[in-house]
């Protein structure tokens, strides 16, 4: 029998679907996770998860392998696993990591009343709870580069959030910063070096932004998402990391009290109905 699909079918079956944030429902015959729920969390095709359960689907990329591991909470170990049986190569300590760990995803469960997006070292959107989606957008149909959080910025792709200028400067300046720390810890990372040749090549504010070689963390600030169902909203963004990874877990928050908090949590209720239903 196929490991790959062993495996597979086993780490789908043991989740349930209260663990990534899904209704139980009545009427359940699958132990877990039906494959209409982890193809959705893994942005693959029904049919292709199918085919990979079966073992008709052989070798698949290490993009959609990092993608199951994430959705069915891997540990590092399982994570591993999964690409040895595939034929892939095991994700690098000298790459950047895409891999979310089960304890730090429990603790993202756990925040789940403020908008929450989980980032690599590189800036790309690995993670993002419901309420984010309804602030900022549903990101599920982007793809590659689109979900880059630099590439968005410095290519002036339309968006939601808005800042005054002087924070649109410190963003930029932060984001170009953070890349050129990533790139000195990954150095033999293929995917970081050619999205920061790309917007080097494409980009004059980040070349420009590049060429002070600063190198520092990404700060606070606060914006404004502006195109929410629920009008404006003044919001505090806050990055923090985890002790030991590189992964960037982007918070947003709004005075308690406030007019800005009172938006956010109707949001929390009309937005992620939206995105649901």
């Amino acid at each position: 029998m196929d490991e790959f699909a062993e495996v597979l079918r086993a780490w789908r079956d043991r989740i349930g679907p209260s663990e990534v944030g899904l209704p139980a429902g009545a009427g359940r015959r699958a132990p877990g996770l039906r494959r209409e729920e982890l193809a959705t969390l893994a942005g693959v095709s029904v049919e292709y998860l199918v085919r990979l359960e079966q073992g008709r689907a052989r070798h698949p990329s290490p993009q959609v392998i990092g993608a199951l591991a994430r959705a069915l909470r891997l540990t590092d170990g399982e994570r591993d696993h999964l690409y040895r049986v595939s034929g892939a190569a095991v994700p690098s300590q000298r790459l950047v990591s895409q891999h979310i760990a089960p304890g730090v995803q429990r603790l993202l469960d756990r925040l789940g009343d403020v908008p929450i997006g989980v980032h690599s070292a590189a800036w790309d959107l690995l993670w993002w709870n419901p309420l984010w989606a309804a602030l900022t957008g549903d990101p599920s149909g982007l793809r590659g580069v689109d979900r880059n959080v630099a590439w968005h910025h410095f290519s002036h792709a339309p968006g939601v959030i808005a800042f005054d200028d002087q924070h649109a400067e410190e963003f930029s300046d932060d984001l170009a910063a953070d890349l050129r720390e990533a790139a000195g810890r990954y150095p033999d990372d293929p995917a970081l070096a050619a999205l920061i040749a790309r917007l080097r090549a494409e980009c004059p504010d980040f070349e420009r932004c590049w060429s002070r070689a600063h190198v520092a963390r990404h700060r606070s600030s606060t914006k404004t998402a502006t195109c929410t169902p629920v009008g404006p909203i003044e919001i505090d963004c806050d990055v923090l990391t985890v002790p030991g990874s590189d992964l960037r877990i982007v918070v947003y928050t709004a005075a308690p009290g406030s007019q800005d908090a009172s938006k956010l949590a109707l949001l929390n209720v009309t937005g992620t109905q939206a995105l649901t239903s």
